[in-house]
């Protein structure tokens, strides 16, 4: 069943509530005639956003919003100014340069979107209460926690991506009642929401189309983010990562069921627990990303899509494939998404080394359609992507159109309708070989062996064991995980975020030595909307 959206103002962090009447919000009585309108109304509806069908809107599928953000500004993929396409006022370039400023789009609709779903939920939460009369207490219990934990999840994305952000639980909020919190402090929220969620999510698997749980909130995804707060402890828990100064997760504790554990040991005690409710590896890695994925036993959380009933949309193979490529199997492309070089390089392309995973996940060289026949470019020769050829501004280059591996990750379903934007294939977020990566990664900061669940993962893919390091394990994640929007996060976390700009480029370099990149710049139209709050350092 489509769940009611409620049509609500949201704020911007000034002045605000959501108590205003427009004229196409139903009324309480029709929004919450009995229980399970309450339940549609309040928990279903917030499900409607996780995905999304316009610029800035859901967590991945489509363009100019959190997606972006985690995976162009990394040297994961990149937007090649590609003659008079993909400038779009220079917003790429600034994304591949690191030179973003606090007016930038992506930054701006990320905040937004983020916020939106925040205020929905503490919006959610208060219906809940104030018709409390309809539930069990255990059944209000139940859904007021699958809210508190999509909302801690949302923070744990403002947390990664901005820092120092203000917590509000509250649709009523007043400007003056808006404080910025510091970054360990909106960990340590996100964190003990989660906490105190977990014993009421349901422990259902979300991905199985099946039942009353496909897409939502259940306890090993809380588990999953758990598991991802404790890795990143070093990074979240520190309030200046400008100071040249790193925390040290073994220092980091916490206490866990009455056991005292440092950030490493809680990762993998949220691994553990993640194994422990039946998820493994698929033993074919493609079979995650096909038409119909929801038989998959490694993913764990997904944006469910249905193009009969959902609008979701999945834009990204849309935007990476060349027009005649598109066209060839039924779609349309916008021809610009593709790989770097420095991508390249650790897939080994070209190489006798070249790793399985890449032509699962990139189109490289000659293009075919479906039956094996050439497809051919505009000209009418045959269509041959160039991954080394990439450069970011391709403008006048005999590549302008060609440079670059293209998307493959997902398969194209033959009945995909909105130029194959709207699919059958689920979109992927939390799948268990990253959690595999994730213990193996905690164990090795540990002082313990993490090499086990780190050739489960290599071996999964026929490529030989390989010894386990930290640089081993950053490159593993790509190789692994590429497309699926974790490389900022991973190479903040290893040290390793820095604009891709060369000194032989024509472009200036940034000075990052500071690492205040490793955050993005609360966006103007939210600093001018409050004047309490302060930029962070560096902008």
């Amino acid at each position: 069943m489509k769940p009611f959206i409620l049509a609500l103002s949201i704020c911007l962090l000034a002045s605000c509530s959501l108590e205003e009447n427009p004229r196409d919000q139903i009324t309480a009585e029709e929004a919450y005639p009995n229980a399970n309108a309450l339940y549609l109304n309040t928990v279903a509806t917030l499900y409607s956003y996780i995905g999304g069908s316009a610029d800035g809107q859901g967590l991945q599928g489509t363009c100019r919003g959190v997606y972006d953000l985690q995976t162009l500004g990394s040297d994961e993929a990149m937007l090649p100014t590609r003659g008079g396409d993909w400038y779009d006022g220079g917003i790429w370039q600034q994304m591949y340069r690191h030179d973003w400023t606090a007016g930038h789009e992506l930054a701006q609709n990320s905040w937004l979107y983020l916020y939106k779903v925040i205020t929905l939920c503490n919006r959610s939460l208060e219906q809940l209460d104030t018709h409390a009369d309809l539930l069990t207490e255990q059944t209000l219990t139940n859904y007021k926690s699958e809210v508190r934990a999509i909302r801690a999840i949302y923070y744990w994305y403002l947390l990664d991506l901005f820092g120092r952000v203000p917590i509000i639980t509250s649709t009523v909020v007043a400007a003056d009642e808006v404080q910025q919190s510091e970054r360990s402090q909106v960990f340590e929220f996100v964190v003990s929401e989660l906490w105190a969620c977990c014993p009421a999510l349901a422990k259902e698997n979300s991905v199985k189309q099946s039942g009353d749980y496909y897409g939502r909130v259940t306890l090993p995804v809380a588990y999953f983010v758990l598991a991802k707060l404790m890795l990143n402890a070093e990074v979240y828990a520190d309030d200046d990562w400008t100071d040249g100064q790193r925390l040290d997760g073994s220092k980091i504790m916490f206490e866990i069921y009455g056991k005292r554990m440092n950030a490493w040991e809680a990762a993998i005690h949220y691994c553990d627990s993640i194994e422990d409710m039946g998820y493994r590896l698929e033993k074919n890695y493609q079979d995650n990303f096909v038409v119909h994925n929801e038989n998959s036993c490694e993913n764990i959380w997904v944006i469910a899509m249905d193009k009969d009933l959902y609008y979701n949309e999945q834009q990204n193979i849309f935007r990476s494939w060349h027009y005649r490529h598109a066209a060839a199997y039924g779609i349309s492309g916008e021809n610009g998404l593709c790989a770097t070089r420095r991508t390249l390089e650790i897939f080994g392309y070209g190489t006798d080394r070249q790793d399985s995973r890449f032509d699962l996940n990139y189109w490289a060289g000659t293009v075919y359609d479906r039956n094996g026949n050439i497809v051919y470019d505009r000209i009418g020769n045959p269509l041959v992507y160039w991954p080394f050829e990439v450069e970011f501004e391709l403008s006048g280059s005999p590549y302008v159109e060609t440079a670059g591996a293209r998307m493959k990750k997902y398969d194209i379903d033959r009945n995909a309708t909105k130029d194959g934007k709207l699919m059958d294939n689920d979109i992927v977020l939390f799948r268990f070989a990253d959690v595999l990566l994730m213990r193996a990664e905690a164990k090795l900061r540990n002082g313990q062996d993490g090499q086990g669940d780190f050739d489960l993962v290599r071996e999964r893919a026929g490529m030989p064991s390989r010894p386990i390091s930290l640089q081993n394990l950053a490159d593993e994640r790509l190789l692994e995980l590429c497309w699926e929007g974790w490389r900022r996060q991973d190479q903040i976390r290893f040290g390793q975020y820095k604009s891709l700009i060369t000194d032989n480029e024509w472009a200036e370099k940034v000075d990052e030595s500071d690492g205040h990149t490793t955050v993005y710049p609360i966006p103007d139209a939210i600093l001018v909307g409050n004047r309490k709050l302060t930029q962070n350092k560096g902008y």
